[in-house]
């Protein structure tokens, strides 16, 4: 394996969490989606960060700070990422208190709760 994280991992951290902490309440984005609308780190090629962006993305929010909401990062498809430990159930609940609904398979409606980044609504 060529990345297991970014050389400069408390700068991409940094970076990824200032992004995260813009997601609103009730609202929702994907791991792949918050690496998308960050730049790669120096010396990584463009499809290498392709490859482990959301990885490194999930890396980050598992070390962030509370004041990030953590619980507003999904997978690609809609639903909790399960950590070894963590059940994802405290993640479902803080989503749904913000008005996230989750269909019976455990899904959020993307296209209903996503967040497209920084300029949306603007």
């Amino acid at each position: 394996m060529k990345y297991l994280s970014p050389v400069q991992q408390a700068a991409f951290n940094a970076q990824v969490w200032h992004l995260v902490r813009q997601v609103p309440p009730g609202r929702v984005i994907t791991y792949g989606q918050v690496a998308a609308l960050l730049a790669p780190p120096p010396g990584v090629e463009a499809q290498d960060y392709t490859a482990w962006g959301a990885v490194w993305v999930g890396n980050a929010l598992a070390a962030c700070p509370q004041d990030v909401p953590w619980q507003r990062v999904l997978n690609a498809q809609g639903k909790i990422s399960l950590r070894p430990g963590s059940g994802g159930q405290r993640q479902r609940q803080l989503l749904e208190a913000e008005g996230v609904i989750f269909d019976p398979q455990g899904r959020v409606d993307l296209k209903r709760f996503g967040w497209e980044g920084p300029a949306q609504g603007r």
